[in-house]
């Protein structure tokens, strides 16, 4: 029967392509499991490994799946390993081999917050855009960075993609002055390419724009920053996770089963690595139709939000209704907490950033 020693042994071969080193030895590959037919480790790679990481996913597989008995892979992702004293950090998105490149704040922002989803399809990025526009309303200054590289769609909802932003210098001294509207700094992919161009990139050039975007915008001073991240819990979240101190992430999801299979991953990825989770947000949650305002439906099932606040000992902060106004002011470039203040749906999402503020007030 296959054991925890034979897949430690099979990963003993792993080693980081710059240093050399073992995977094991520098804490990148841990938790290992042996369950036949399964396997199951922990992949815990540092912002400046992440170009090696489809490698030494693949390695890692394929040296699992050569020991008798085991025909299932699993791979977690974790938290990076300590950083080792006596080591000098390199430049933005590097360090030295062995070590962590230390999460490093946006000069200017004092709290960071994440928007993210299991799967798409559930409103993420409605709820991330009326979010930022909630918290503008409450006086703060707000930055939404739409960080959906394969799937911009901040600009449409904001009523701005035919605009650009300016852009000076080159490489490493190169700025972006963001563009202003609905009371929000936002940057986002769909603002630099054209509306049906395909954003075609693997990881390394991924983490590359969103350290732009966190790094090399001329946010200027803001109390706080929503990121827009994709669906998934690919490398956008790992790039943003390992990149900025955050102060927390809210997960969307909605009521029915498909989409709470996903949201627990994707939470559960960010409780792994150590980041804040602010709670959950079951959006489409009831359907109000427009000429019997005083009716609700439950199109995709009721009570999904509570129970996946409750399996994970976090709290449901919003219930976010469907209305016809949600759905045609994000087509025409208009937020519902905007304009129509006074619906239903707007007035969850004003609650909510009531709801945020002050547990987002508690990080450093």
């Amino acid at each position: 029967m296959a054991t925890a020693e034979q897949a430690t042994t099979a990963l003993t071969a792993i080693v980081d392509s710059g240093s050399g080193r073992s995977a094991l030895e520098l804490g990148w590959i841990d938790r290992i499991r042996v369950s036949p037919p399964r396997a199951v480790i922990r992949l815990n790679l540092p912002g400046f490994a992440q170009s090696q990481r489809e490698r030494i996913v693949q390695e890692s597989r394929t040296r699992l799946l050569e020991i008798d008995g085991i025909s299932d892979v699993q791979i977690e992702v974790g938290s990076p390993p300590p950083q080792h004293s006596g080591t000098q950090p390199g430049g933005i998105g590097h360090a030295g081999h062995g070590q962590v490149a230390e999460r490093q704040a946006i000069p200017g922002v004092r709290r960071v917050i994440a928007v993210s989803s299991g799967k798409g399809g559930v409103g993420k990025s409605t709820v991330a855009v009326n979010l930022a526009c909630a918290l503008a309303r409450q006086g703060l200054k707000v930055g939404l960075l739409d960080a959906d590289i394969y799937g911009p769609n901040a600009p449409t909802m904001l009523g701005v993609a035919d605009q650009t932003p300016q852009v000076e210098g080159s490489g490493s001294e190169q700025r972006m002055t963001p563009i202003e509207t609905c009371g929000l700094a936002m940057v986002s992919m769909g603002l630099l390419i054209d509306e049906d161009q395909p954003v075609i990139w693997r990881g390394p050039m991924l983490n590359g724009i969103i350290r732009q975007f966190l790094y090399q915008v001329n946010w200027g001073e803001r109390d706080v920053l929503v990121v827009d991240l994709p669906p998934g819990t690919g490398d956008a979240q790992l790039s943003l996770a390992q990149a900025v101190p955050m102060a927390g992430v809210l997960i969307v999801t909605t009521p029915q089963q498909v989409a709470l299979q996903d949201a627990r991953r994707g939470l559960a990825m960010f409780r792994q690595m150590s980041i804040p989770v602010l709670g959950v947000i079951e959006n489409m949650s009831e359907f109000i139709p427009p000429d019997q305002p005083e009716r609700r439906y439950a199109l995709f099932g009721e009570g999904g939000g509570q129970r996946l606040a409750d399996e994970f000992e976090t709290d449901l902060l919003a219930k976010i209704p469907l209305e016809m106004p949600v759905l045609s002011g994000g087509d025409q470039g208009r937020p519902i907490v905007i304009n129509q203040p006074e619906s239903a749906s707007a007035q969850v999402f004003i609650q909510l950033a009531e709801t945020v503020l002050p547990l987002i007030a508690q990080s450093n």
